[in-house]
């Protein structure tokens, strides 16, 4: 039996994706994501909420007023 085949290994050619081709969408003052150029900000900003609400995270985070 040759051992060399049990344990080769797949290659993961993920290739990133060229944000410069892509338009930012602005979520909050933290966050922000990329879509194509052809989709609608509003919905994809919509679906972003949507999604981080169904994992029951907070996406706005409120910082208490710094007392002087």
């Amino acid at each position: 039996m040759n051992r060399s085949k049990m344990h080769e290994k797949k290659q993961n050619n993920f290739k990133t994706p060229d944000i410069s081709k892509m338009q930012e969408v602005i979520i909050n003052a933290r966050t922000r994501i990329y879509i194509n150029m052809d989709a609608d900000p509003e919905e994809a900003r919509m679906k972003y909420l949507a999604r981080q609400e169904a994992k029951g995270k907070v996406v706005i985070v409120s910082r208490k007023p710094v007392a002087s």
